[in-house]
């Protein structure tokens, strides 16, 4: 079984430069090979398609050609190419006409990280060696004992953290008891999850970090437009010693506190549904969820802050591979008419706004709570569906 893992990396300032120059080496590879690839569809687009294995065969001149690309691990080259490779098919296989060309790479907006196939060890406590890098510190190591490590990512965010994503082949993990329960599950706004059984878990709720987040944002924007006038008046003035972009301190410091405190929500948020999901996962052995578009969903202007907030997606997808870790049963049902029907008779009562949160059914009396009562209409075509 394939799991992700991830570990904070506290490189040198050696290891730092090393790695900066592998972050450039990857964006150079990419560009190299798309302008090829470019100009080849260009002059002849009924030549055949150039796959991973091919372009991996020009790696050996390319680095002839540039000897600094030898100082990069060479798996994560050919990484490079398998993505490269793979956006030039989305391109051709896509029929929508939504899905473009690849674009170039660039050093100023591009995430800086870069992924490869070598094995990565553990040479002691906090300590692996990392193709190219040697010996890094790290966060913990006793997470991978017993593990065999299938491919490896390292990765710069905007915080100024270095952090290692690795994918590892596990032994499946011991499957709980059965608990003989089935639950219907209906996501909200202000309730992430409502129970069939009458359960309500709240959503996310990261408003502070979030607001500090926004204020710095602003600052940044501001900072950043007041450099860029700067940087111009000194290409109209013909400076002796023109100032860069990069030279503004007090920019610099905006982008990485903002930073800091989107990582924070992300974070917190992550860890939330993660307790969620495994909460639910070990409670019941039968989980149904209603099929929804999110995207269509995020049309609505005045719903599309809260809908992304609530993270309906992530909460799915977590949920799809924690039951299938564990052994569980989840449901995917058609979300059609669940807020309408009556969960005792079954009565169409007709839409409902989304300010109504309780009804009364008029054909059998019974009063409803507009959430509580689609968990059990979910649950029930749950039945008759698995």
């Amino acid at each position: 079984m394939l799991k992700g893992i991830k570990l904070r990396l506290y490189p040198n300032k050696i290891q730092q430069g090393q790695l900066f120059q592998m972050f450039g080496n990857d964006r150079f590879v990419w560009n190299q090979m798309l302008a090829m690839m470019n100009e080849r569809y260009k002059n002849n687009k009924d030549l055949p398609f150039l796959g991973k294995f091919k372009l991996n065969y020009l790696l050996k001149p390319l680095k002839q050609e540039y000897p600094f690309l030898k100082n990069s691990d060479s798996s994560s080259l050919q990484v490079t190419n398998e993505f490269l490779t793979q956006a030039w098919k989305n391109f051709f296989t896509d029929k929508t006409g939504k899905v473009g060309k690849p674009c170039f790479h660039s050093r100023k907006y591009l995430k800086q990280s870069y992924t490869g196939k070598s094995t990565v060890f553990v040479a002691a406590k906090r300590y692996l060696k990392i193709p190219k890098l040697g010996y890094v510190k790290t966060s913990k190591t006793g997470i991978l004992k017993n593990t065999k490590i299938k491919r490896y990512t390292v990765l710069l965010e905007p915080t100024g953290k270095y952090y290692l994503s690795l994918q590892v082949e596990i032994k499946e993990p011991e499957k709980p008891k059965k608990t003989g329960k089935r639950v219907g599950i209906d996501v909200g706004i202000a309730d992430l999850a409502v129970l069939s059984n009458g359960l309500k878990y709240s959503s996310f709720d990261g408003s502070y970090f979030e607001n500090k987040a926004k204020a710095w944002q602003k600052k940044y924007s501001r900072r950043r437009y007041l450099a860029k006038m700067l940087c111009l008046q000194d290409t109209n003035r013909k400076a002796l010693m023109p100032r860069s972009l990069d030279s503004f301190t007090n920019w610099q410091k905006a982008k990485k506190t903002k930073g800091v405190y989107q990582a924070k929500v992300a974070n917190q948020r992550k860890d939330y549904l993660h307790k969620l999901t495994t909460h639910l996962v070990r409670q019941y052995d039968v989980i149904a969820i209603e099929d929804l578009k999110t995207k269509n969903l995020q049309k609505n202007h005045y719903l599309a802050k809260s809908i992304a907030n609530a993270s309906w997606g992530i909460f799915r997808q977590m949920l799809e591979y924690k039951c299938e870790w564990y052994g569980k049963k989840l449901i995917i049902v058609d979300p059609k008419n669940t807020s309408r029907i009556c969960s005792k008779c079954g009565y169409n009562s007709g839409k409902k706004p989304l300010d109504i949160r309780e009804w009364t059914c008029s054909k059998c009396q019974a009063h409803h709570d507009r959430d509580i009562n689609a968990a059990i209409n979910i649950l029930n075509k749950a039945k008759l569906t698995g």
